[in-house]
């Protein structure tokens, strides 16, 4: 047997991987002195709400090996395969905690996928490698399938503000765009695992229309695109573009994903990601 492991960034509920089998880690969100789990602690709604009257921007911790040796052992009690698939390690420490804890089971098949990946795109990973479980797929099959894909995937944010990428550090290549960060509303693409600068325009109708443009440009038509379209609270926002998308690209269903605590930590509330798989 199989068991895939994701966790609280690849923006799927806890419904859905209940119902799947998939053990699921939490990401922290630190306000000051308090911490907080983000899978049952502190939802996207909450945690904007505090974002709103703290003082300090919070910070982000990945989960520590110690959660993840407990599901370990229980996986290699049954005699299971164990494939995790983490968000980019430029990203996040989620796929060196995973590793370390590994560290504990000399001789057993645990393993560790950095996906170069966050968000909804990584969530649709975990999804093709669950199906791929199901089907009766081999681990290694899977890990090559999965890591095939993530290799086509585009992954483009509007963002309200640099502000936040900036104090939290995960501004990578879009670093340039600081010293105008109050004048533009610039559109970032994660490349080669890290938040790059692709565009910035003045306004924000103007940065929304590009960002449609780039999509309708490279995005392929029809559900084998995989796009998703996630958001930080602007839901009807993101509506809008999903009913859009899913009559100009012929896609039967667009998944809506409102992004979790650890994601917005760093992009802020008001962004808009649009995540799609090039064929």
């Amino acid at each position: 047997m199989i068991t895939i492991i994701a966790d609280t960034t690849s923006c799927l509920s806890l419904d859905t991987v209940n119902q799947l089998g998939i053990p699921y880690l939490p990401q922290f969100i630190v306000f000051g002195d308090q911490m907080y789990r983000d899978d049952t602690e502190l939802n996207s709604d909450a945690f904007i709400q505090r974002l709103k009257s703290s003082p300090t921007l919070p910070k982000t911790s990945a989960p520590q090996p110690s959660l993840y040796t407990p599901i370990y052992r229980e996986c290699v009690e049954r005699g299971d395969t164990v494939i995790v698939i983490c968000p980019s390690v430029e990203l996040s420490g989620t796929f060196r905690g995973a590793s370390v804890a590994a560290q504990d089971f000399a001789g057993a098949d645990i393993r560790i996928i950095d996906s170069r990946s966050i968000g909804s795109g990584l969530g649709e990973l975990v999804l093709y490698a669950r199906k791929l479980v199901q089907e009766g797929r081999s681990a290694d099959f899977i890990v090559n399938a999965v890591k095939e894909m993530a290799s086509r995937e585009k992954l483009l944010f509007l963002v309200d503000t640099l502000e936040y990428l900036y104090k939290g550090g995960r501004i990578g290549g879009a670093r340039a765009l600081v010293g105008s960060v109050l004048q533009v509303k610039p559109i970032l693409e994660l490349r080669n695992g890290r938040a790059e600068a692709a565009e910035s325009l003045r306004t924000k109708s103007r940065a929304l229309t590009r960002f449609k443009q780039m999509i309708y440009e490279g995005c392929p038509h029809g559900d084998h695109s995989h796009l998703t379209i996630m958001h930080g609270g602007n839901i009807e926002e993101a509506a809008l573009l999903a009913n859009e998308f899913s009559t100009q690209l012929e896609i039967s269903n667009i998944p809506l994903y409102y992004l979790p605590p650890a994601i917005m930590v760093h992009a802020g509330p008001k962004v808009i990601a649009v995540s799609y798989y090039k064929s």
